[in-house]
């Protein structure tokens, strides 16, 4: 307001924390668990304000990847649709209890499967704000989604909807998206399904 922050929100991957502890409460993620890097290109940090048209390029692709997701029947194969917005070799770092993948057809069988076939329903919330500087953009929502697990996503059965809160930041390069780092509210998603993963291990 005014140009001036007036809310932030901080993620704090405590799964992370908890699998590097040797005290992980999921099933077998379906992605690589890795720490989360900075950008392939060591540039993640803008030192001087950036070409404002480049910042306008990075929030286009990002939108247009937004609304391909949204549209995503109109694809005949899910190749198909990432190709427009997507390096090949993208580069996604998930959050745990998704983890991380490489490659279009990678995530597509790590992630993107599994959510799409595992979650019904899908209700987006729409986003508290979208944004681009340079090559890097993303968006945020409180929740972006709310999700009713059909059955099996993270390990758990059928139940009630609930919510996802999302971070998503990218790094665009040249025309699509090739690096992704995504923090999902993993401890509050559970939550709402009647798992309090830190409860639970606290009586361990």
């Amino acid at each position: 307001m005014d140009g001036k922050i007036v809310e932030t929100a901080l993620f704090c991957d405590l799964l992370h924390l908890m699998q590097q502890a040797g005290q992980y409460p999921l099933p077998p993620q379906t992605g690589m668990h890795l720490v989360q890097p900075g950008p392939a290109t060591h540039d993640g940090l803008l030192f001087a304000d950036a070409d404002p048209s480049e910042g306008e390029k990075t929030l286009a692709v990002i939108n247009e990847m937004i609304g391909d997701i949204n549209t995503h029947e109109k694809y005949q194969t899910p190749q198909q649709e990432l190709a427009r917005c997507w390096h090949d070799d993208m580069l996604w770092w998930g959050p745990e209890g998704i983890g991380a993948t490489y490659t279009i057809d990678r995530y597509i069988e790590q992630h993107q499967r599994p959510f799409r076939t595992q979650i019904k329903d899908r209700i987006y919330n729409g986003h508290i704000c979208r944004l681009g500087e340079g090559n890097f953009g993303g968006f945020f929502g409180w929740a972006n989604l709310t999700v009713p697990n059909g059955g099996g996503y993270l390990g758990l059965p059928a139940g009630v909807p609930a919510e996802m809160r999302v971070v998503d930041m990218y790094r665009r390069d040249g025309d699509k998206l090739v690096e992704n780092w995504i923090f999902i509210d993993i401890l509050h998603y559970l939550h709402m399904q009647g798992v309090d993963v830190l409860e639970r291990m606290s009586t361990l």
